[in-house]
């Protein structure tokens, strides 16, 4: 994959897709920040890392402060010196509850894990990929708020994935100077730990009947993707394999999103 000498960050790295993709990174040779606001599962995942004969650090910061992503930022170069790869996979899918019923807290709370977190992870990130003279961000939006817009509840949601594939294509136009790629990547129904920290309401209120044919999602009889099936399409997008792409989303969902596209 050609990733000798980079070093990565990955947000949201304690779990899911975050977890597989800084574990793929780091087979493939590159240090990897695993950056998580739970302590333990990113302390596990760079442990994990380390064990296998990777190297990582574990950084403890939440995506959304400003302050607690400067210092994570100061401690992964502290550690390796330099940042090219960037994956800003940090998000929740928060409160899912008709529009007219969602706090205006509860709504903030989505907004600022999933598009703040991600502006400043790029934002915070960009100026030393700059230094290193390129390098690749991959943003993990999702199908939906992209190609789908018929799961009941989910207007915050949706709105930040959306608003993420977005700042890709404007991050692309505007890196591509600086030789950084920026892509998107939006998984269908992937099997990872993210309903955790879902929290629904009269979600039936919102909801619109949808009837798929046999099978939800084609391509598996109606299984999710994995974590790791992901990983391995963004371990594509920052490596050599992928130079001529940016500013581009990829959806990785067995065909799911195109049933009602």
């Amino acid at each position: 994959m050609k990733l000798a000498g980079r070093v990565a960050l990955v947000t949201g790295a304690g779990s899911g897709i975050g977890k597989a993709t800084a574990l793929l990174l780091a087979r493939q040779g590159v240090p990897v920040g695993a950056l998580s606001d739970t302590e333990a599962e990113v302390r596990a995942t760079a442990e994990t890392i380390r064990q296998a004969g990777g190297e990582a650090i574990p950084l403890v910061a939440d995506v959304g402060e400003s302050a607690s992503m400067r210092d994570a930022l100061s401690r992964l170069l502290r550690a390796f010196g330099r940042l090219d790869i960037v994956v800003a996979n940090a998000g929740i899918n928060g409160i899912r509850a008709p529009i007219d019923e969602i706090a205006p807290d509860e709504w903030d709370d989505t907004i600022k894990t999933n598009l703040r977190g991600t502006y400043l992870t790029l934002h915070l990130s960009i100026p030393h990929l700059k230094k290193a003279g390129g390098g690749a961000i991959v943003i993990v939006s999702s199908v939906d708020g992209t190609r789908l817009f018929s799961d009941s509840g989910s207007a915050a949601y949706s709105c930040t994935k959306a608003a993420q594939v977005a700042l890709a294509k404007v991050a692309a136009l505007e890196l591509a100077r600086h030789r950084i790629r920026v892509n998107a990547v939006c998984p269908g129904s992937i099997a990872t730990e993210i309903g955790d920290n879902t929290y629904e309401r009269h979600v039936d209120r919102a909801a619109v009947k949808v009837e798929y044919p046999d099978g939800e999602i084609p391509l598996t009889d109606g299984e999710p993707g994995t974590a790791d099936d992901v990983a391995e399409l963004i371990l594509f997008l920052v490596s050599e394999r992928s130079r001529h792409i940016t500013g581009t989303p990829v959806f990785i969902d067995g065909a799911q999103s195109l049933l009602v596209g």
